[in-house]
């Protein structure tokens, strides 16, 4: 079979469109070798076991799944009854980029809350958790933050322990979000445990596709109390994989030694060096602290435009002209000088 290759050159719309990590390409080969029992009774998935908990503590249990949003709408709907609601802020993906999911599967209401900088605190907590008792209303069982959040800030593990904590003191359970978790690890310089498992965080959607896999994330349940039939409801939500050694190996390369944290840390050293070069120019305002992997500015609509027909990026908001520019692991020094000098053009022209 022959097909076209595509166009090599990288772009800023995604890390999702970033290439595959040559070390999880190999481990793939590596375990295309003979017969393995499927849907996770395997060696591969044994392994991944001992991994994560060895980055997540002894009673860590791993669910590997075929995406983020599987992963999330599983884990929501453990934590949940059939008429619970979640509190997320109103940037988190679970309400504005999965298309109803955890609604439509899960049939979950979803409290949304105004947080410019994508954090929730203890204080929204305590304001949009409410209405416990009436019957009128669903009864929120959990809120779900994002590490790091939508709008690339990242909690620190004090931040985390103070939403869990108000979270827990109204009995909800803490779901996180970690699409871009190693990317927060990275930032802020301490293990992924420092602000999940040590923090009070019930439940992990880990993401590894935005780091470098082909495909495949995992639910990580950090306090088995705060679930009930994750397993069933993996299986009934199609997120069962038969041949599970094939996510599970990507993940095992990833966790078992640093890759997860290299392509995290060049990711975000490259998103800073970007935001540096931009948001030196001439009509560009950085409109996030630049925390993590992602990039937000406003730029003049025409000049982004004529900048979008050279390299793919995201606008953010119509209403006000702000981007978003993703790094991801394999973007490199020249691809943010092309990308600032080009932007330097479009700005001239």
């Amino acid at each position: 079979m022959t097909f076209a290759i595509p166009d090599p050159k990288r772009g800023f719309a995604s890390d999702n469109q970033a290439s595959v990590h040559p070390d999880i390409l190999a481990a793939l080969a590596a375990v295309n070798e003979g017969h393995q029992p499927a849907y996770g009774d395997d060696a591969v998935t044994a392994r991944l076991r001992e991994v994560v908990r060895g980055h997540f503590g002894a009673a860590a249990e791993v669910f590997p799944v075929f995406n983020g949003t599987g992963a999330n709408v599983v884990s929501l709907q453990a934590m949940s009854k059939p008429w619970s609601a979640v509190v997320c802020p109103e940037s988190a993906h679970i309400n504005t980029d999965e298309c109803g999911a955890s609604e439509k599967i899960a049939g979950l209401k979803l409290i949304t809350v105004p947080a410019p900088d994508g954090k929730l605190t203890p204080e929204l907590v305590e304001r949009y958790a409410a209405g416990f008792g009436n019957i009128q209303r669903r009864q929120p069982s959990a809120v779900s933050i994002t590490q790091s959040t939508e709008l690339g800030t990242v909690y620190t593990p004090e931040e985390v322990a103070a939403v869990a904590a108000a979270a827990h003191e109204r009995g909800l359970g803490v779901h996180m979000d970690g699409a871009r978790i190693a990317n927060a690890a990275a930032a802020l310089g301490v293990p992924m445990r420092a602000f999940t498992t040590d923090a009070g965080v019930d439940v992990l959607s880990f993401g590894g596709t935005k780091n470098g896999l082909l495909l495949g994330e995992a639910i990580v349940v950090l306090n088995p109390d705060a679930v009930e039939g994750l397993a069933f409801l993996r299986k009934s939500s199609m997120q069962l994989a038969s041949k599970m050694r094939y996510v599970s190996a990507q993940l095992v390369a990833l966790l078992d030694g640093d890759l997860w944290l290299r392509n995290a840390a060049h990711a975000n050293a490259m998103a800073r060096r970007l935001a540096d070069a931009a948001g030196a120019l001439p009509g560009v305002r950085i409109t996030q602290d630049v925390q993590a992997n992602t990039v937000f500015a406003i730029v003049p609509k025409d000049a982004a435009e004529r900048l979008r027909k050279r390299f793919a990026f995201y606008t953010w908001d119509e209403r006000t002209g702000e981007v978003r520019w993703v790094c991801s692991f394999d973007t490199t020094e020249d691809d943010v000088d092309a990308f600032a000098a080009a932007l330097a053009e479009e700005l001239d022209g």
